[in-house]
């Protein structure tokens, strides 16, 4: 019995959007919504490095957005619903600002590191960041509907905030960069 897993359709580089139509495996549309799932893959290895529930919860919620996410950027034309919301760009908002007041203020440029989970949440961050460019990338032929856009770079800025909440929890300090 053959595997559902392979389908062969690929092997000649290319591959299908959600509509069904054909495009190489290096689309536009296909290094935005693979850059999201690679994001995802680094948000799991994340939450299995922290204790905190809530802040587990809040990245299993995410990985779910981004899955969302992924599919509208894999339907060419106008999806059938949006993935992201205003609320859910709201929520993140939120939580960015209970970070920031729980961290404190600007302190400098922090280079990534500390805890290895707090230096895997920058790794998300900069990983999110380069999916923020490819759907831009996407934007420059065909619209992006402006919530996702907005979504993406707020989770951005969510994730260098949890870095810091990491850290701060275990007591690290942040390594500043200091001009040389």
């Amino acid at each position: 019995m053959k595997s559902n897993v392979y389908t062969r359709t690929g092997d000649e580089g290319t591959t299908s959007l959600a509509s069904g139509q054909r495009v190489a495996k290096t689309h536009v549309r296909l290094e935005a919504y693979g850059t999201i799932d690679e994001l995802s893959s680094h948000l799991g290895l994340l939450i299995s490095l922290l204790a905190d529930e809530q802040d587990k919860a809040r990245l299993r919620d995410i990985q779910n957005c981004l899955f969302d996410v992924s599919c509208e950027l894999a339907t060419v034309g106008k999806p059938p619903r949006r993935a992201i919301t205003d609320d859910d760009v709201t929520h993140l908002e939120q939580a960015i600002d209970q970070l920031d007041a729980l961290c404190g203020g600007w302190k400098g440029f922090i280079l990534p590191g500390g805890t290895q989970a707090a230096a895997q949440a920058h790794v998300c961050r900069t990983v999110c960041r380069r999916a923020e460019r490819r759907i831009w990338a996407i934007d420059d032929g065909e619209p992006v509907d402006a919530t996702l856009r907005q979504y993406v770079n707020r989770l951005s800025d969510y994730l260098f905030l949890l870095a810091k909440k990491i850290n701060f929890s275990a007591g690290v300090e942040e390594n500043i960069w200091r001009k040389r």
